[in-house]
């Protein structure tokens, strides 16, 4: 029985694949605290164990769909990459500098000590640096050496062995120091360091974690009692931003809405705002008036991309200034996190703000602020292939290096390819491009497909790299992942004087690690943290997955210097 499933699996390697991909991804979201390994190390585990059978699938197939991740992973992440090209974005870019050098120094340590080959030293850099993408690019580069076919596949075995026992231990202990180390040795309370810097910032509510949700916004219509004298001027300046007078009707007829309007007993009066601002209305007016016929104004909530230069760098209070009073500002989306809603929040170019208000208002404020966000499931495949074809002739070209042969290769071409039309489709977001749920899509089944290939096909040499260094590989990881990180905190803390929880975050995203956000963001009790991880996230996972090549080069000239 046994044996005529793994028949079965030999013969069409396909099924292995979809075998490998559902195992992997149910073991990936098994959470152990607050690490949780994730799809693509679940799938890397899966696909090396069913890869002792010998199963192997076409290269071309992985070829294929790691092209599809590294343009898609470029695709999302090149508006902000570009947005943080400023003086503040580079600021905390020294950050990524320092794990950009201390990890190829730690790893070019280690394989000169432990007399890695490149195939182990560019493994262990993506699984200590917690960066998958690296995995591709490296063997990526391998494939191109001058060297016999057996020696390259050993070589990309080894990558994706080293990954594999690396990544594990890199992710604990990237999410166990900046959770809980580097704040004792800062010496501080993360989670009052966080309040402080949250109500610093302007965040109004007494629950941090409550006003970073989304506020519901509603409309109530009030019949006019206690409220009779009063002006439309006189309840906006009560009101304030939280909410706005949008219609009085008098005697069936309504009234044009203007400061100087007075209302009398009996006026029914339609106010739209946030639920909180509301709550109290009915005591500056009078009753809650249940019909609402003959109030048909039209509300809605939009999403609208900040593409106009007069609102980069300023704050999200001075946008809001700006804009229609009617029209609310209740959500603000940066490379898909969303950020905590703070007066002194910067904006960037790509950030992706949701509108609540008048339908008239709100087009208003669009055009004030950047273009509509097209809703729609549709992708322009011809623009996706063209970027990709483009990628592919970039990376065929090569130079010269400390005399080695260098090239970007077919991974770091796409990759800066995606980087371009994903900063033109922001600037153009009005045109057919390809929806955020479908670049997802293309980046989760993309690398998870790649790492199940590379899994299959190393699996038969997996057990041997792991006999020969035993555990001197996971200690290595463990020393790539925590010393940078180090240094980035002395760096931040004394030079830059980030506030705590900006700087933990930051140094999360240097190591594009979304568990050790998840784990500051617990400790710190609100999302202050993403006002750093933004910034290095977007930058670090452009520049770590181009040390693939890099460090191919580097580890082939320490080798041939010994």
């Amino acid at each position: 029985m046994l044996s005529h499933f793994v028949e079965i699996l030999r013969n069409n390697p396909e099924i292995a694949l979809f075998l490998v991909l559902c195992i992997g991804y149910a073991v990936g979201q098994i959470r152990f605290g607050p690490i949780q390994l994730g799809g693509i190390c679940g799938t890397l585990i899966a696909a090396l164990i069913v890869g002792q059978l010998g199963i192997r699938l076409d290269d071309s197939v992985k070829n294929v769909f790691f092209m599809l991740f590294i343009f898609a992973l470029g695709y999302a992440g090149g508006p902000q990459f570009f947005a943080n090209l400023d003086a503040k974005g580079l600021r905390l870019g020294l950050l990524c500098l320092v794990e950009v050098v201390v990890v190829l120094a730690l790893v070019l340590g280690a394989t000169v000590l432990l007399s890695l080959d490149r195939g182990t030293a560019a493994g262990l850099m993506a699984g200590a640096a917690t960066e998958s993408a690296v995995v591709g690019t490296a063997t990526d580069a391998i494939s191109k050496l001058a060297l016999s076919p057996a020696d390259i596949a050993q070589l990309q075995a080894n990558v994706v062995t080293a990954y594999s026992i690396t990544y594990v231990f890199g992710l604990i202990a990237i999410v166990v120091v900046t959770s809980q180390v580097f704040p004792l040795l800062l010496r501080v309370d993360l989670r009052a360091e966080a309040d402080k810097l949250w109500k610093t910032m302007g965040g109004g509510a007494d629950d941090p974690a409550a006003a970073s949700a989304t506020p519901e916004m509603v409309g109530r219509v009030f019949r006019v009692t206690v409220g009779r004298g009063r002006s439309v001027g006189e309840l906006t300046s009560i009101l304030g931003r939280q909410a706005s007078i949008e219609r009085v009707v008098r005697d069936g007829q309504s009234l044009a809405v203007a400061p100087d309007v007075r209302l009398r007993v009996g006026d029914r009066v339609l106010a739209i705002g946030r639920r909180s601002a509301l709550v109290n209305v009915g005591e500056l007016l009078g009753p809650e008036f249940a019909d609402t016929a003959a109030f048909d104004t039209v509300v809605e909530t939009t999403e609208v991309v900040a593409n106009r230069r007069e609102w980069f760098g300023r704050g999200l209070r001075m946008l809001e200034n700006a804009l229609p009073s009617a029209v609310q500002v209740i959500g603000v989306a940066r490379d898909g996190h969303a950020m905590p809603l703070l007066n002194d929040l910067t904006l960037q170019r790509g950030d992706v703000l949701q509108l609540y208000g008048p339908a008239p208002e709100v087009a208003s404020a669009i055009a004030q602020i950047g273009d509509r966000v097209i809703a729609s499931t549709r992708s322009n495949i011809s623009f996706a292939a063209a970027g990709i074809l483009l990628g592919v002739f970039i990376g065929g070209f090569s130079a010269k290096i400390g005399g080695i042969p260098f090239s970007l290769g077919t991974g770091g071409g796409a990759l800066l390819t995606g980087l371009a039309f994903g900063w033109y489709q922001s600037k153009h977001p009005h045109r057919l491009s390809v929806p955020a749920d479908a670049l997802a899509l293309m980046k989760d089944l993309g690398l998870a497909t790649f790492i199940a290939c590379v899994g299959l096909a190393s699996g038969p040499q997996a057990l041997a790299l792991i006999q020969k260094f035993g555990i001197a590989l996971p200690l290595v990881g463990i020393a790539v992942a925590v010393v940078p990180a180090s240094i980035s905190l002395f760096v931040g803390h004394r030079l830059l004087k980030l506030e705590a929880p900006v700087l933990l975050g930051a140094i999360a995203g240097q190591q594009c690690s979304t568990p050790a956000l998840s784990a500051v963001q617990n400790a710190a009790g609100n999302a202050t943290p993403l006002l750093g991880y933004t910034i290095t996230y977007a930058i670090s996972n452009v520049v770590l997955p181009l040390m693939g090549p890099l460090i191919v080069a580097l580890a082939g000239l320490v080798q041939h210097a010994k």
